[in-house]
């Protein structure tokens, strides 16, 4: 399942050159991640559990600039999961067309907040993500 997520574009998120900062697609990426937490994994409740989510690679093609005033979506799915990561894929197009902004794979672990190691995707854990994956 692909979740979107709606992001305008105001003026803190330029740089110098008047497009979107390559830096700010990482905290729309990150606000998409959160939509999701909260949504699928009941989130602050999951950190009252113990756990969190933590980001390990992060990888990130951009393709075209994006400029005030225009409204991103960013469509979410989970790519892969894995013993102990799994990684969400994004794409983000500017709203109403097919024109690509970036894409990136986002790898991340669920780690026991107490002792700060990551878990096995087992169980609840591996079926909330399964919703999220594309097959």
């Amino acid at each position: 399942m692909i979740e979107t997520t709606i992001i305008k574009v105001h003026g803190y998120h330029l740089d110098l050159y008047g497009h979107v900062n390559n830096t700010r697609y990482l905290e729309f990426l990150e606000e998409a991640r959160w939509n999701i937490k909260e949504k699928y994994f009941d989130f602050p409740e999951v950190h009252e559990q113990g756990f969190g989510f933590v980001v390990v690679h992060t990888s990130i093609n951009y393709r075209n600039p994006a400029s005030l005033g225009d409204t991103l979506e960013i469509r979410t799915n989970v790519l892969r999961i894995g013993n102990k990561s799994a990684t969400f894929r994004h794409e983000i197009y500017l709203q109403g067309t097919t024109k690509l902004i970036a894409d990136a794979e986002v790898t991340f672990v669920i780690v026991n907040l107490a002792t700060g190691k990551a878990i096995s995707i087992t169980g609840e854990w591996r079926a909330k993500l399964d919703l999220l994956q594309n097959n």
